[in-house]
């Protein structure tokens, strides 16, 4: 993957964004010296001494509140949103006895991503975007990688020139655009286990592992209750690894929340959510630091 933006737009492009972006709003990440636990529960007394920030995920209609906090070391990043229902399985395997092989299951795990820009200037963060970018992307995956306590990390390259492996996608004024989705240099938090022989009707896919390297940089646990996720995140304020975000207080930066992965896939109606892999950015958020 193309590590730098070698097609980048004129710089005054970037700057109609403000007059043609969905809106954007401010988050103000509060200093302390007593950091929360990572343990998905959301309320360490810390939290409430920073206010919550409503943003809306236009692919479904879903209201997310996002907090944020850091340390001389670290940033924090509190997420809540209502969800009916509890998803941990992903593509399970299913035994296909007319063809005596395991296939592909319909179920889904429920996912959040916060994906941040890596480029110097405002841009629009959504896939279907005119602003070639590029981002670096926290997925939490309640199957695939909360149980090891960590996030996906990975990054986003959205080009007008096409990269092997790129998706290609149409603007929104409708040009050839092209996306590439990589995972951090490491080893992910889960690996695919493929039987050879009967086991069972249905198996689960994915076994869970501790990540290593870059992919590691992100620390998160979610806990589902009462109809609502509560996911907490961090992450060090610098990894020191050229595919992520550094984070310097006393600047901003600009990100974008989505409930589903983000894909550029069309509904499906026999998967167990059939948004899934239709996810995309809505809102532009600016994070900044407190003093």
């Amino acid at each position: 993957m193309k590590r730098t933006i070698s097609s980048l737009v004129p710089l005054f492009l970037y700057f109609v964004l403000a007059a043609s972006c969905f809106g954007q709003q401010n988050i103000l990440a509060i200093k302390i010296t007593e950091p929360p636990v990572i343990d998905g529960n959301g309320n360490d007394p810390v939290w409430n001494r920073t206010d919550q920030v409503i943003t809306l995920d236009k692919n479904n209609g879903l209201s997310i509140a996002v907090k944020a906090l850091y340390t001389g070391q670290n940033i924090y990043i509190l997420i809540r949103f209502k969800d009916q229902d509890e998803s941990k399985s992903h593509k399970s395997w299913v035994w296909d006895n007319a063809r005596s092989l395991y296939r592909v299951g319909y179920d889904r795990e429920d996912i959040f991503v916060i994906k941040w820009s890596m480029v110097p200037d405002p841009v629009d963060l959504s896939i279907y975007s005119d602003d070639p970018y590029l981002a670096d992307v926290w997925y939490w995956k309640a199957g695939r990688t909360d149980p090891a306590g960590y996030a996906d990390d990975k990054m986003h390259q959205l080009d007008s020139e096409k990269d092997r492996d790129a998706l290609e996608l149409k603007s929104k004024s409708g040009k050839s655009i092209y996306l590439t989705r990589t995972g951090d240099t490491g080893t992910s938090a889960y690996k695919i286990e493929l039987p050879v022989e009967y086991q069972g009707d249905k198996l689960q896919r994915h076994v869970n592992r501790r990540p290593g390297g870059s992919r590691a940089d992100v620390r998160a646990k979610g806990n589902w209750q009462e109809g609502e996720w509560t996911i907490e995140f961090s992450r060090a304020l610098d990894t020191g690894n050229l595919d992520d975000v550094q984070f310097k207080p006393g600047k901003k930066y600009l990100l974008g929340v989505s409930r589903y992965e983000i894909a550029g896939r069309a509904p499906n109606k026999k998967l167990s959510q059939p948004l899934y892999g239709t996810g995309d950015i809505n809102e532009m958020l600016w994070l900044h630091f407190s003093r």
